[in-house]
């Protein structure tokens, strides 16, 4: 059962999501199945801090709705999907346009459905690498991502 939007809609409605638009992230990728997905932070005056380096709540802004995205469209519609908790390790500034790529692998989606099949809660970790153009680390993201069957499909 695939999801309501198709992964070229939805990656355009994100670009023009006013919490990203606003902040210089941008969707670059979201892959036809929803198991990739690229999203890169520009380097502009208006997403530096005050020494300079990249804003370090757009960093975590730019993970924020992409892994509960993913699982929706690849899960599709018998799932709730809720991001949960996160926290975020900041390594070295960000300096340049900043990347971070997402991706979910028949195994994780596999672990997902096995684990909520009799309608139990599930929380998989995701951990995102947010890279600088020199493809250095800047940050970690981890992710924590709240999953359960829908009550007419348990």
């Amino acid at each position: 059962m695939r999801w309501a939007f198709k992964p070229a809609v939805m990656r355009h409605l994100l670009n023009f999501w006013p919490p990203f638009f606003f902040s210089g992230i941008k969707v670059a990728v979201l892959s036809d199945d929803y198991r990739y997905c690229k999203v890169e932070l520009k380097s502009r005056p208006w997403t530096k801090n005050i020494n300079r380096s990249q804003f370090g709540g757009s960093m975590f802004a730019m993970t924020d709705p992409i892994y509960p995205l993913m699982l929706m469209g690849a899960l599709g519609r018998e799932y709730i999907v809720w991001d949960k908790q996160a926290d975020i390790n900041f390594i070295k500034p960000g300096l340049s346009k900043l990347t971070a790529e997402f991706w979910l692998s028949d195994d994780k989606v596999n672990e997902i459905k096995d684990q909520t099949e009799q309608g139990d809660k599930y929380f998989p970790q995701f951990l995102v690498h947010i890279k600088d153009a020199e493809n250095n680390v800047v940050c970690e993201v981890n992710r924590t991502v709240y999953i359960r069957k829908k009550p007419k499909y348990r």
